[in-house]
């Protein structure tokens, strides 16, 4: 018997205690959230300021030291420049500046060293072509900047970066205290968490023990090679047999009905994934916080997806826990 998949009758009710407890949260929690970021972003954008000169030298040295800095010079321009836009401005290889903006932070390995500096010396010729005057007050006359003008124009800026990312900020502080929420549950009933950089395998947790953001070994589409997937909780139950694996958990959250539909075929892809790779008795379902309504639970449920509520999180006794 399922936990909630198979009982569409209280879908309903449950969509609308999910979105009332988040929008709680939200209304308690999110805008800490957002002033936290944008004070770490702040003191980010001003490393990025002195290394620039205060934005009056954007050598491609320097963007060749540190590339993740074009992301935060395209919210110094007026106005503030998409990244497609700043590509076509300054006619450059799109995948340069995906690269440098990407989650690795690097310029393309196979670009030689002479275009990357021509492009990057189109970028910094846009940038500093585009910068906004009326916060880089300094650039038009070349006066010595104080220290105040320095601070506020990078709080403009880490406002307008902040605002971009606006909604993955608040996902990402609701998502962190899911995980916190299943960790109280689960070492209220003697459970032991085990730390990043523990080694921890799927096949080698002990009974009783959880962690987070495990990388599952999965077969790729043909079978010939493994890759690794993300799981934000795996769980061993105490009375788990020799040859069980763990129960895979992923905290899903949302702040509106239309994103989940947009993402709904992630988790379908990595069950799919999971029972490739494991066969049908790995276990796999969703901790869901916040908007999602029928259509989403509906196509999970037909990929044969449970779920637990978090305003129900004492549910998760029913997986044996």
């Amino acid at each position: 018997m399922g936990v909630n998949a198979d009982k569409p009758g209280r879908w309903k009710e449950d969509i609308a205690r999910s979105v009332d407890a988040y929008n709680d949260w939200f209304m308690r929690f999110a805008p800490k959230a957002y002033r936290d970021t944008r004070v770490r972003t702040t003191e980010q954008v001003k490393a990025a300021l002195k290394s620039t000169a205060n934005l009056t030298n954007i050598a491609p040295a320097l963007l060749r030291a540190d590339p993740a800095v074009v992301q935060m010079l395209r919210m110094c321009t007026a106005p503030p420049l998409a990244r497609d836009r700043l590509i076509g401005l300054a006619k450059v290889a799109k995948s340069l500046v995906h690269s440098m903006e990407g989650d690795e932070h690097r310029l393309p390995p196979r670009m030689p060293k002479a275009e990357v500096d021509a492009q990057l010396a189109s970028i910094g010729d846009i940038i500093l072509r585009l910068a906004d005057r009326d916060i880089f007050t300094w650039l038009d006359d070349g006066h010595k900047v104080a220290v105040e003008e320095v601070h506020r124009a990078a709080t403009v800026v880490a406002d307008r970066l902040c605002g971009a990312v606006a909604d993955p900020i608040i996902r990402n502080a609701q998502e962190a205290r899911q995980l916190v929420a299943i960790r109280h549950w689960l070492e209220a009933r003697k459970y032991k968490f085990i730390g990043a950089g523990e080694g921890t395998r799927l096949d080698g947790m002990r009974p009783g023990t959880l962690c987070f953001r495990l990388n599952v070994a999965v077969d790729q589409r043909g079978g010939d090679r493994k890759i690794k997937i993300p799981v934000d909780v795996a769980i061993m139950p105490h009375k788990a047999k020799a040859a069980d694996l763990p129960l895979l958990i992923e905290a899903k959250s949302a702040g509106d009905f239309t994103n989940v539909n947009k993402r709904r075929k992630e988790e379908a892809t990595k069950i799919k994934q999971l029972r490739d790779t494991y066969g049908h008795k790995i276990r796999y379902i969703l901790f869901l916080g916040g908007y999602f309504d029928s259509g989403y639970l509906g196509y999970e449920a037909a990929e044969g997806i449970d779920w637990v509520w978090e305003h129900r999180i004492d549910e998760l006794a029913k997986l044996g826990l």
